[in-house]
């Protein structure tokens, strides 16, 4: 089932009901760019957590029956990668619910962690991406100096 912004919204309200404080998510890939306006939908859902939100929001998905993938990482981890230790403050705000704070990578980070992936539907997301926010190799390789 293609998960589009309005579906997305309708779950983490869902979520936010189920939460007893404040928790920030950083939505990344195909989520990220479905909330960027990048791409209509996702197939699943994934989020980057600051490890002391990670637990309340995990404990609030298992009381929320959705049927659908959630991957979801702690402290910049994505895929198997590390984004840089800014990568919350880089990253850009969507909506503010009671107790979620929803944000998207930032698109440069969003092509860093597909790169790391680097399928077929990743190399589609990468040009995507450079293509909307109009990204460059130099701002690419100065989040991933290593790798390019």
């Amino acid at each position: 089932m293609p998960l589009d912004k309005r579906v997305i919204s309708g779950f983490l309200e869902e979520v936010d009901r189920e939460l007893d404080r404040g928790v920030t998510l950083v939505a990344v890939g195909g989520t990220a760019m479905t909330l960027l306006d990048v791409k209509p939908s996702t197939i699943d859902v994934g989020f980057t957590v600051p490890s002391n939100d990670y637990d309340d929001f995990q404990n609030a998905l298992k009381k929320i029956p959705h049927g659908f993938k959630i991957d979801c990482w702690k402290d910049g981890m994505v895929f198997s990668q590390m984004l840089p230790s800014d990568y919350v403050k880089k990253s850009l705000d969507i909506r503010k619910l009671n107790h979620i704070r929803l944000k998207a990578l930032n698109p440069v980070d969003i092509v860093v962690t597909k790169i790391g992936r680097l399928d077929e539907r990743d190399k589609q997301d990468i040009q995507a991406c450079i293509k909307k926010f109009k990204l460059t190799k130099i701002q690419i390789a100065k989040r991933t100096p290593q790798r390019l």
